[in-house]
């Protein structure tokens, strides 16, 4: 006969084993994939952050896309806030979120982090894994804030233009030839993130080799990034044309298009309204109202205008006339004359977007220039304050770690002197950018011209 302890033990031992059986069958959730943000969904009043490092920092990438808002929805007003601190990795952006991201009630955030976090090495596993463990951090925040995060890869390393330098630096041989893979390996992983979350991509790092690769086919010596690590404005611009690009933004600022059909002159028009339409069988006259302005950037991006095609590609602003005899046709606007073109090329439709005589393109320069003053002006007077928040709390951390180190308390002691006033100063560098942005809309609603084609010569 069997002891009742031990029966009463055995039994005990085969409910826990069935009960565990069981649950270990118990089929896992369904796995429910989700679409990435196919584009942004702008509306009057909401706000876009570009949260980043120092490439952000630079304020020029971030400034060419707001050139692209202000001339493409001159009558939404968007806020938009550079978000970007020189040296800054993941961890750096969380100690600031609250303030530099979250207080401004954002829809979405666009995240450029990475180039400092990989170390400027080769790959390395446990380096890698930190810097995806705080990215990871940064997307919850982002979300408990109530916006969607828009993942950009890291941009481009220049090997061949950090090669081209004079010998030295933190670098070693190693590092220079792997550190462009590492950021594509990093890069791969937010694409892979942003697809499994359901958030925004934009891939930087591939437009960048791609056009140095295509480029230097023509001159071994291009280079989008002399110091091999920050683009220069030419290269910022093929960030901003990736960025209209990605995120499913419109192409065309016009279409206009004329015909001459038994004596009469008919129009069809896109983003346009066409009023007093006159014609005889050699010419032509009408006013247009558009709805946008051309997307035009600062004389120093011009380079990087030509390299993205920027206007044909993402700000087509387009005149077609047929039915006209064979010769060539002044165009003019307003009474004064911007281009010459033949029968062929008013056929095939006028690039009214590459032509800088129109008011049409001043007036859109004239609102690049006042957007290039508030970035070069408040706007980085506002990001160079958070330098010195970021220097205090990766201080406070390495004090954290060596208490015994006095040098190290002594520079926290100097940095944290900084600190004070500085919400003050930020709110005064936020109202001087809004002051110049009040003046941007002043300037960037879109008015009536009178185009006029006739015959040279009439």
């Amino acid at each position: 006969m069997s002891h009742p302890l031990k029966a009463w033990t055995a039994a005990l031992s085969l409910s826990l084993a069935l009960a565990g059986s069981a649950a270990a069958e118990e089929p896992a959730p369904a796995y429910v994939p989700r679409a990435p943000l196919a584009k942004l969904d702008l509306h009057d009043g909401d706000t876009i952050v570009f949260l980043g490092d120092s490439i952000t920092h630079q304020c020029l990438y971030t400034q060419y896309v707001e050139d692209y808002f202000y001339t493409r929805f001159p009558r939404m007003r968007l806020r938009l806030h550079n978000a970007g601190v020189g040296g800054s990795r993941a961890w750096d952006a969380l100690h600031r979120f609250d303030r530099d991201v979250a207080a401004y009630q954002p829809k979405y955030v666009t995240v450029l982090l990475g180039m400092n976090d990989g170390r400027y090495a080769e790959y390395l596993d446990d380096v890698f894994t930190g810097y995806s463990t705080e990215m990871d951090r940064l997307l919850e925040k982002i979300d408990a804030c109530g916006a969607t995060a828009v993942l950009m890869t890291p941009t481009m390393f220049d090997a061949r233009a950090k090669r081209m330098q004079p010998p030295g630096g933190f670098m070693g041989p190693k590092a220079v030839t792997f550190y462009n893979s590492t950021l594509a390996y990093y890069g791969a992983w937010l694409r892979d993130t942003a697809s499994e979350r359901g958030l925004g991509f934009v891939d930087m790092w591939g437009p960048l080799n791609e056009t140095t690769l295509r480029e230097r086919r023509k001159d071994p010596a291009f280079t989008l990034i002399k110091d091999s690590v920050h683009p220069d404005a030419p290269g910022q611009v093929v960030m901003a044309a990736a960025m209209i690009g990605d995120l499913g933004l419109p192409r065309i600022v016009s279409e206009m298009k004329f015909s001459l059909q038994e004596e009469q002159w008919t129009s069809t028009a896109e983003a346009a309204e066409i009023t007093g339409l006159e014609g005889t069988a050699d010419g032509l006259s009408f006013t247009s109202l558009e709805r946008a302005l051309p997307w035009v950037l600062p004389a120093d991006a011009q380079p990087g205008v030509r390299l993205t095609d920027l206007g044909g590609e993402f700000g087509r602003q387009t005149l077609t006339v047929s039915g006209l005899p064979a010769g060539t046709y002044t165009v003019s606007i307003d009474g004064a004359e911007v281009t010459r073109a033949t029968r062929e090329e008013l056929q095939t439709g006028l690039p009214l977007h590459d032509l800088a005589k129109t008011p049409q393109y001043q007036q859109a320069a004239h609102v690049a220039e006042l957007n290039k003053q508030r970035n070069e002006g408040p706007v980085k007077t506002l990001r160079n304050e958070w330098v010195n928040f970021q220097q205090v709390k990766f201080l406070q951390s390495q004090v954290e770690k060596n208490p015994a180190d006095e040098a190290e308390k002594q520079r926290l002691a100097d940095a944290e002197k900084k600190l004070p006033g500085m919400e003050e100063r930020v709110k005064a560098a936020e109202a001087a950018a809004r002051a110049i942005e009040d003046d941007i809309f002043k300037n960037n609603q879109p008015r009536p011209h009178r185009f006029e084609i006739r015959p040279v010569g009439k």
